[in-house]
């Protein structure tokens, strides 16, 4: 398993970065050099390092929750922490081979104030990630779809992907999403996948969500499909250890969404007030099926009246030209998180066509949300967890 592969390299990354931590400490003051410093801080900071290794193997049970939850945040701590000390690292191994080799920043005090700064920046663009990730807003759209849609001349959509709900985000969080969607007044309800985090029985209150998801209100109801991460799988820090398990959709997963009103499309189409279609697609990374295949997006839309507006729900943002072929007017996608965490809204922006907001292909719009929720570290860096709303205008 990759993860196992992985982890020794994680434990020497964590080792080195408390190595980090003292060496700054040692200078700052004396107290901070003392064992009655030292002991304290290096337990604390070995149960955050080893926090995901044990969320995994505990039994659920309140206190496994509160662990998982605390390696969300922790996993962010040691991103940026590995970050700041690499590009520090990096920057003093190139001096000490210039002029600069026997200046003020190789000196004691130096090291004090750069480590102060660090440590103020880590604090502050830490902290700001986690009331970020929380902290729900609402992007608008507005398109015009150039075709007839009965007495409907104005559709308003609210989209929500990646709500990863779970050990991170719970009926908080998704009470504030519904209020949310609810203020926006929309005619239909959108989820593009992602709505579980590998499992329905880390909900921290099951009902309270049920009911929470029951009262979204919308002219023609919620509609949803399932994303690569609405599977029963054993994740640890985002690798799977279920390598035997059947890649299938849970009964429990299924019956929670049926209970809180919400219609799953699996490769499936319906039909809005004789008006458009809603296309659900299945998930292209792990479809759920026996043979692990889905249907095209042609086999999808062969049977349709295409005269109608069609609107597709696709939890990757890919085979956008297939789509659009397909005689889809619009696609509404998730899965990108918009990288989440900064700098990883530079690598999606490299691996999708369109990793984040409103894309035209020949007549079809292509729409990616950043999402509601968080996966792996809860926390949010130039990124946002979003609510989109689209206004549609048919012009037939």
């Amino acid at each position: 398993m990759i993860f196992l592969f992985l982890f020794p390299f994680y434990l020497v990354a964590g080792g080195y970065l408390m190595f980090r931590v003292f060496h700054w400490t040692s200078s700052f003051a004396k107290p901070l050099n003392a064992k009655r410093f030292k002991i304290p801080f290096s337990i604390v900071y070995t149960i955050c390092l080893v926090s995901p290794l044990f969320a995994n193997l505990l039994p659920k049970c309140w206190f496994t929750i509160q662990i998982r939850r605390l390696s969300t945040y922790w996993l962010g701590i040691m991103l940026y922490m590995i970050v700041a000390v690499s590009i520090i690292d990096l920057t003093r191994f190139i001096l000490k081979h210039t002029r600069l080799k026997n200046s003020f920043l190789f000196t004691p005090r130096a090291l004090v104030v750069i480590g102060t700064v660090t440590a103020v920046f880590l604090s502050t663009i830490c902290t700001y990630g986690f009331y970020n990730a929380r902290n729900i807003k609402v992007k608008t759209y507005d398109i015009n779809i150039a075709k007839y849609c009965g007495d409907t001349k104005d559709l308003k959509i609210a989209l929500v992907a990646d709500l990863h709900m779970g050990y991170s985000i719970g009926a908080k969080h998704i009470t504030n999403m519904v209020e949310k969607i609810n203020a926006l007044s929309p005619d239909i309800i959108i989820l593009a996948g992602d709505i579980f985090d590998n499992s329905s029985r880390s909900l921290d209150d099951p009902d309270e969500i049920i009911k929470q998801l029951r009262s979204l209100k919308s002219k023609y109801g919620a509609y949803a499909t399932y994303g690569n991460h609405d599977i029963e799988e054993n994740l640890l820090v985002g690798f799977t250890f279920d390598t035997n398990s059947e890649k299938i959709n849970s009964k429990e997963m299924n019956d929670f969404l049926e209970k809180s009103g919400v219609t799953l499309l699996r490769d499936e189409t319906i039909m809005i007030n004789n008006e458009f279609y809603i296309v659900g697609r299945r998930d292209g990374i792990k479809p759920s099926t026996d043979d692990g295949k889905r249907l095209s997006a042609d086999e999808l839309t062969k049977d349709l009246d295409k005269s109608k507006p069609i609107i597709f729900v696709a939890h990757e943002p890919s085979e956008l030209q297939e789509t659009a072929d397909a005689g889809a007017d619009i696609v509404l996608s998730g899965h990108t998180h918009d990288g989440q965490l900064f700098p990883g809204n530079i690598i999606t922006n490299l691996m999708w066509e369109n990793p984040y907001g409103v894309k035209k292909k020949d007549n079809m719009y292509s729409i990616v949300t950043s999402g509601v929720g968080v996966f792996g570290p809860f926390m949010r860096v130039g990124t946002n967890s979003e609510i989109c709303e689209i206004n549609i205008h048919f012009k037939g």
